[in-house]
């Protein structure tokens, strides 16, 4: 149950300033759109939240920890999207910022969302993948070999089936 309260806490202040207060604070002297751009953007909101909170899930579940660098999964999380992209959580987020730019038209949010993706790209490539090969050496390195960083890869002669 506790690492339950973790995992929301995280949500609701990391992620969701991220994600939400600040979009939203950027977006409030902006018309929101209208028709088919109002139904993508809610099909961007819906699909990268869902994509967020199953990544929570099996951080929690499986990894038995959150998603905070001070209290990392407790095992490599492969399952899931993590079979896919391995860094699915990230890209959850950043459909999120998509579905405001669209729904918003600010170039401020334009700029936040690309601040976001350089943060995000920063982070894992000086931190997160440096931090899971210490801890998990040859599971991870076999991981990294089948699984792209923000993007699923092809199927490979010899890769994963």
């Amino acid at each position: 149950m506790f690492l339950l309260f973790k995992n929301l806490l995280f949500v609701l202040i990391v992620s969701g300033a991220v994600a939400i207060y600040i979009p939203a604070l950027l977006a409030r002297n902006h018309s929101a759109a209208s028709g088919a751009l109002l139904l993508l953007a809610t099909v961007l909101f819906i699909t990268g939240g869902c994509i967020y909170l199953w990544c929570i899930w099996d951080f929690a579940t499986f990894g038995r920890g959150t998603p905070a660098p001070i209290d990392p999964p407790r095992k490599l999380v492969v399952r899931g999207l993590y079979r896919y992209t391995r860094n699915p959580m990230y890209v959850g987020i950043l459909t999120v910022l998509l579905g405001w730019i669209v729904l918003f038209r600010a170039r401020g949010l334009w700029i936040y969302a690309l601040a976001i993706g350089a943060g995000f790209h920063t982070f894992v490539v000086l931190y997160e993948e440096r931090h899971l090969q210490r801890v998990f050496p040859g599971e991870y390195e076999r991981y990294r070999a089948q699984v792209g960083r923000w993007l699923p890869r092809g199927r490979r002669a010899g890769g994963p089936s």
